[in-house]
């Protein structure tokens, strides 16, 4: 259950009480309210002074005269509760009706027949009432859900008919108020379509905690339901109205066994939140812990199985008018298994417990800590998260200063840069969750995210898990590079694998149809130049088209990333979810050493001839280098990393230099493997191409970095050595390399132990032996050696006689000189 997304925003360590984020800031500006200012805070004494009154009132009421167990007797004698038996475990057999009986028999036979007969419907009712016993079962059974209520038509048929009167209301609401009417300004739309949003929550808040979970779960897919409607039913993810203490501390006994204080040194008067399912208490334990407890509404078993039965009703009814093949009534035996689930917060316990051992060694992850002794089926009892709450950043980096006196534009920066941090890792975690563990979070809206004080990302709500097979991770790893390099034939077929595309679906139309949505997509620098919900909603209007079986961990995943890239937009239009999520994708496919991710990587490099292409390597390199991918490969093996100081002012990455630096190291095993498994003539045919220029213009400063440090070790100790490569700079500098004259500077890469390295001969040796099959092939890349080599040469030589003049200059200055030369 959603019940974090409610929490009061926390900004402060410690155990400070926190206060709303708007309060603040008004208690920022100036103070004078004049007369009226008095009235109304006049006005506000006496409004709190009668709803204290009322509330004692009601208070007295309950006490004196009953009226909670007055309320439990009518709502048991309407379920039928007093006739339940919990011993009742097993499905008991419906009875038959019992037939006529009329043989042609004396009037004596007559009598014993009617006896008879009388005692057949005497046990056919007897059995009829056996059947009442048997209690609501406490997982979701479809079957065992219908014969309880076939046994209640008229707890159905009373839903039935308040569920009609909500929505009849907000029709005739819509009608008098001219919601929804055609409207030609596009401003006039988006509020006609925020107002219904709004009218929808209201009733949605009216039918109770199912119909507040469907709209919350509507809320997060702004592509269906349009972004001004979303932005409306986000809000039941924090108003949502509180149940009695006196309720919640009674649950909180009746589930612990003992008085609230034998287990709490402090708890909270009024709920710090409340959501569908439950709400949360701010506590302290006897033990000195701050937790939070959440406990449950009182009977909700029951309303939610409830509306779940009259969903299947509606959707079976679908489906017999709409005749669909498949069966709609799945999509609510899935919701209610999930929604049943939610309800036993022991299971919640285990998967959080679950989610915080399968990412433990992320250190940027952070789950609260369960305390089992003080959790059951109906409180859960959790370490209390201190945080910003993401909508709270996003409020403070998007409202104007001159609106609030007390936000200052230093303070509305550091949220900014809180918000991109937590977005970035946020992504991060997203496909850690579905490309490493295969562990997803299944609630992944921004109320359930915390950005603590030490820059970590905390996830709150563990209701529902989604678990991964690992051909489908894969596959989805494909489909995210596929969309990337507008591969769509493969992009389909990554989506059969994950069991998306029905069997017998024309995979050519739907190729076609993905091209048509997808190909006028902009590529910058490799990646989509467009917003993920955007790709998001073309790809779902194919999927709409062609009825494509979305599996749970597929709309998790999309879900959390559109979540998030909303948040990141408001703050940084320019922010890209592709940009932050790619480096991630080709980090994971250069250093997991399997097949299936060696069959991607094998798509990505070599076309459909087999024949290897420089520039999409270039590419697949440039874009995992651009932001945090590579570099954390290639700093494994060396101490300067090949973070974007490995582009150089072309804004062109060193491909070259970062390949040799791959090679060697540790995580340089899938690629070694592809250049052995290549097509060697392949290889040095794409070598010798005119798209390798840029590649041959690198390999020759790394020749002259060869040359230029066999000359300095030749001419002795005179000659400061380094390095060369005018596009690889030492550090986060300028696009110079400064020279001291007093000190030697150490080059990036070890070019000894680099061509002593085993490995690469052998590597070398296989793709050369490969090509010699082709003469003209082989002459041609000899012709291309030879004038690499002496282009090689000719810039070493040049950098030897600058260099010796650098120290002539030295010994000729009386103070020590250092001297910048371009590069």
């Amino acid at each position: 259950m959603a019940f974090a997304s409610a929490l009061q925003p926390i900004f402060c360590s410690g155990n400070d009480t926190a206060k709303p984020i708007k309060d603040k800031l008004k208690a920022g500006g100036s103070g004078g309210g004049g007369a009226v200012g008095n009235v109304a805070v006049v006005v506000k004494k006496d409004f709190e002074f009668l709803r204290k009154g009322f509330s004692k009132g009601v208070e007295w009421a309950n006490t004196t005269l009953h009226l909670p167990k007055i309320a439990k007797s009518i709502d048991d004698f309407i379920w039928l509760r007093h006739v339940e038996d919990p011993r009742v475990v097993s499905p008991l057999r419906t009875p038959s009706w019992p037939q006529p009986y009329y043989p042609e028999l004396s009037g004596i036979d007559l009598l014993v027949a009617d006896l008879q007969a009388l005692e057949a419907y005497i046990r056919y009712f007897y059995y009829l009432s056996k059947l009442w016993t048997k209690p609501l079962p406490e997982s979701y059974d479809s079957q065992e859900v219908a014969d309880y209520f076939r046994l209640r038509p008229h707890v159905v048929a009373l839903r039935l008919l308040e569920v009609f009167a909500a929505f009849s209301s907000a029709a005739i609401r819509m009608r008098i108020s001219g919601i929804g009417s055609s409207k030609s300004n596009v401003a006039d739309k988006d509020i006609s379509q925020y107002s219904f949003g709004i009218l929808l929550k209201e009733t949605m808040l009216n039918l109770g905690p199912t119909f507040i979970k469907i709209g919350q779960s509507l809320s997060t897919r702004p592509d269906i339901i349009g972004t001004e409607i979303s932005k409306a039913l986000s809000e039941l993810h924090e108003n949502i109205p509180s149940f009695p203490k006196v309720v919640a501390f009674k649950i909180i006994e009746e589930e612990l066994g003992s008085p609230v204080g034998k287990f709490f040194s402090y708890i909270s008067e009024e709920p710090i939140a409340a959501a569908s399912f439950g709400q949360v208490y701010r506590a302290r334990t006897v033990d000195g812990f701050d937790v939070a407890v959440k406990v449950q509404r009182p009977n909700l078993h029951h309303v939610v199985v409830r509306d779940i039965y009259i969903l299947r009703l509606g959707l079976g009814l679908l489906k017999e008018i709409a005749k669909r093949k498949s069966d709609p009534r799945l999509y609510a035996d899935e919701l209610g298994k999930g929604l049943v689930g939610e309800l036993d917060y022991t299971l919640e316990a285990a998967n959080a417990e679950k989610f915080m051992e399968a990412h433990s060694r992320y250190p940027f992850i952070c789950v609260p800590k369960i305390f089992r002794h003080l959790s059951r089926k109906k409180i859960l009892t959790m370490e209390w998260m201190v945080g910003d709450n993401p909508r709270d950043l996003l409020f403070l980096s998007t409202e104007s200063l001159d609106q609030h006196p007390g936000l200052t534009e230093r303070r509305q920066n550091e949220a900014k840069r809180r918000l991109l941090d937590l977005v970035n890792k946020g992504v991060e975690a997203s496909l850690i969750q579905l490309l490493e563990t295969g562990l997803l979070h299944a609630d992944p809206h921004p109320g359930n995210l915390r950005y603590t004080s030490s820059g970590q990302i905390g996830f709150l709500d563990f209701g529902l898990l989604c678990q991964m097979e690992k051909k489908h991770q894969f596959a989805m790893l494909a489909s995210i590079v596929h969309i990337v390099y507008g591969d769509w034939a493969s992009l389909v077929q990554a989506l059969i694998q994950m069991d998306v595309v029905r069997p017998g679906t024309n995979v050519l139309r739907v190729t076609m149809d993905l091209e048509d949505a997808l190909g006028e997509v902009e590529l910058n620098r490799g990646i989509p130049n467009v917003k993920f919900s955007r790709v998001l909603g073309k790809i779902w209007s194919v999927a709409l088209k062609y009825h494509f079986r979305m599996p749970p961990y597929y709309t998790l995943l999309l879900r959390s990333l559109a979540s998030l890239e909303g948040l990141a937009v408001a703050a940084d239009p320019n922010f890209k979810t592709f940009e932050a999520a790619y480096p991630y994708v080709v980090r994971k496919l250069l250093t997991d050493n399997s097949a299936s991710s060696g069959r991607i990587l094998h798509s990505v490099v070599f076309n459909r001839k087999k024949e290897f292409q420089w520039k999409k390597l270039a590419l697949f390199l440039r874009v995992g280098a651009a932001r945090k991918g590579l570099h954390l490969v290639a700093a494994s093996k060396s101490e300067t990393s090949c973070d974007p100081s490995s582009i150089g002012v072309s804004g062109e990455l060193d491909v070259a230099n970062l390949i040799l630096r791959l090679l060697p190291s540790k995580d340089g095993y899938v690629l070694r493997r592809l250049l052995m498994t290549a097509n060697g003539t392949s290889l040095v045919r794409a070598m010798v191409s005119k798209e390798a220029n840029s590649m041959r213009q690198q390999f020759c400063r790394v020749i002259a970095d060869i040359l230029y440090q066999w000359i300095s070790r030749v001419l002795g100790n005179g000659v400061q050595v380094v390095q060369f490569s005018p596009q690889v700079q030492l550090g986060r500098g300028a696009s110079n390399i400064e020279i001291d004259s007093s000190s030697r500077i150490t080059p990036m890469i070890d070019y000894q132990s680099l061509l002593r390295d085993r490995r690469i001969k052998i590597i070398l040796f296989k793709i050369l032996d490969s090509a010699r099959k082709d003469p003209i092939l082989m002459l041609r890349f000899y012709w291309t050696s030879f004038i690499m080599l002496v282009t090689a040469s000719a810039m070493a030589c040049h950098r030897v006689l600058v260099t010796l003049f650098e120290a002539s200059l030295a010994h000729i200055s009386l103070a020590p000189k250092r001297i910048a030369v371009g590069v």
